[in-house]
């Protein structure tokens, strides 16, 4: 199994730590795209910080994640599963975990990235500032930068891959048609007097209480099926939706009652 998130706006620089090794990231095929990225941010926030601000989407009181984009590649790295914060890595709470469970969720977890592509939680990273949806001047849109390289790593992955992210995230590695069958897209919806919806917050912190049972759950899914009941099992009431088209992978509607 390989669980697929979306990374968080709020981030906590580590205090202490190395400075960043791109070599040392899992998915070293990313290596050279990640490098060029890095480059060009720290290009822009250094020489032009209000252009910077513009592309990165940052009002006059965030001037301070562009000054410390420009110094990425001597800030302190720590572990990615403790820089990202926000709903879904609180509700995770990965620091609580037991040892063999935080290594079981370093093999199935995958974070996307829109500076790295993807990361390992126990992958050594920096604070930055840098969104899925953005446009670099140099590079162009992280969509189209990271697209074929991140979907071609997802398609190395054997077994069930299960897609947490968020739109702007899936579109830097959408998974590839051939893999779709064996892949799954997590959807929370809310139900509240026969109706449902998406409920922003309580959608990232149920994903985060669902991969946290995963790890401890010590799962092996073979199919889609198999995921389907793993989820039942561990109390989420799971309905699953026939992929949209052809080469897409199939949804699976999580519902929940208590916000």
């Amino acid at each position: 199994m390989f669980i697929l998130l979306p990374p968080s706006e709020g981030k906590t620089p580590p205090a202490s730590g190395a400075s960043l090794d791109l070599a040392g990231l899992s998915f070293t095929g990313l290596t050279k795209t990640r490098r060029a990225v890095l480059g060009a941010l720290i290009s822009l926030c250094s020489s032009d910080p209000a252009a910077a601000a513009t592309a990165l989407a940052l009002g006059p009181t965030q001037a301070a994640h562009v000054q410390a984009n420009t110094g990425l590649k001597r800030a302190p790295a720590g572990r990615a599963i403790d820089v990202y914060t926000g709903v879904l890595f609180e509700a995770l709470d990965a620091g609580s975990l037991r040892a063999a469970e935080r290594r079981r969720l370093n093999r199935l977890v995958a974070i996307s990235s829109a500076l790295f592509g993807l990361v390992r939680p126990d992958d050594l990273i920096p604070a930055y500032r840098l969104s899925g949806d953005t446009s670099l001047p140099a590079l162009g849109a992280m969509a189209t930068v990271w697209r074929d390289q991140v979907s071609a790593e997802l398609e190395q992955h054997q077994g069930v891959i299960f897609d947490l992210r968020s739109g702007a995230y899936v579109a830097l590695g959408p998974i590839p048609p051939g893999i779709a069958s064996r892949s799954l897209v997590g959807r929370v919806l809310h139900e509240q007097a026969g109706k449902r919806s998406i409920v922003s917050h309580h959608n990232k912190a149920t994903k985060g209480r669902i991969v946290r049972s995963l790890a401890q759950a010590d799962a092996k899914p073979k199919t889609v099926k198999d995921l389907i009941a793993v989820l039942e099992a561990l109390g989420y009431q799971s309905e699953l939706q026939p992929p949209k088209s052809q080469g897409t992978p199939s949804i699976v509607d999580i519902i929940v009652r208590d916000v």
